[in-house]
């Protein structure tokens, strides 16, 4: 079963007199459960591909469908929900509020979903458990470290049992050890909850601790291999 399916999704940018197509007529299918790459050169249009799937852009054509739902005949608000309830993103950055906690990082895409307190807070601090962090929900991102920001991050992506989750090069601010640590949690998630994974990367050493790397050029699909 496809989580994600694109039929001939295209974005066109004007830049100008010039026409980017930073996305041409792409194809792809992401099964439930798959931990995949999506790799290329700067400019070969995989972060537009990534917000195209994460229902962060519109396509200029082209379809994209997410758990069954073709998001082009989504009003704004549908999808809005659909960011909300069906993807879990997980950013460079981290993205964390400096003045909440660890806990309280990972409930916000809760209380947007209008989820009660107590509710809230149990499910936050399952997702803590999750990715290891279970003795730290108190602490605040300045008393983490890098990795273990990161892990807040990606429980805050698990915390809605999203039907897939994005990552955009997850791993730009963390250095070698803590690169790997990611990548170990991220097999066990995928392997033991069946969590589908796309993680956009320029590191080949994350693009090969997963089970497909799906390379773009020019916006189209270069090559699409399974990892041995």
């Amino acid at each position: 079963m496809s989580i994600v399916s694109t039929r001939d999704l295209t974005k066109v940018y004007k830049m100008g007199d010039t026409t980017i197509r930073a996305v041409d007529g792409l194809n792809l299918e992401i099964a439930k459960g798959e931990l995949l790459a999506i790799v290329g050169p700067s400019g070969s249009g995989k972060t537009t591909l990534l917000h195209l799937l994460g229902c962060l852009d519109v396509p200029t054509s082209g379809t994209v469908s997410i758990d069954g739902m073709e998001t082009g005949k989504l009003s704004s608000s549908a999808l809005a929900d659909i960011r909300r309830e069906k993807v879990g993103f997980v950013f460079q950055e981290f993205n964390l509020l400096p003045i909440l906690t660890a806990v309280e990082n990972v409930e916000l895409p809760l209380r947007y979903l209008k989820v009660k307190q107590p509710e809230r807070r149990r499910r936050a601090l399952e997702a803590l458990d999750k990715v290891g962090l279970s003795d730290r929900p108190r602490n605040k991102p300045s008393q983490l470290s890098g990795g273990e920001q990161q892990r807040v991050a990606i429980a805050r992506a698990l915390v809605t049992e999203p039907a897939l989750v994005l990552a955009d090069e997850p791993t730009g601010e963390l250095d070698t050890a803590n690169t790997i640590r990611f990548m170990e949690l991220v097999s066990d998630l995928n392997r033991e909850f069946e969590q589908t994974i796309a993680i956009v990367t320029h590191d080949a050493m994350v693009a090969e601790s997963t089970r497909r790397i799906v390379s773009i050029r020019d916006g189209r699909i270069e090559s699409d291999e399974a990892v041995v």
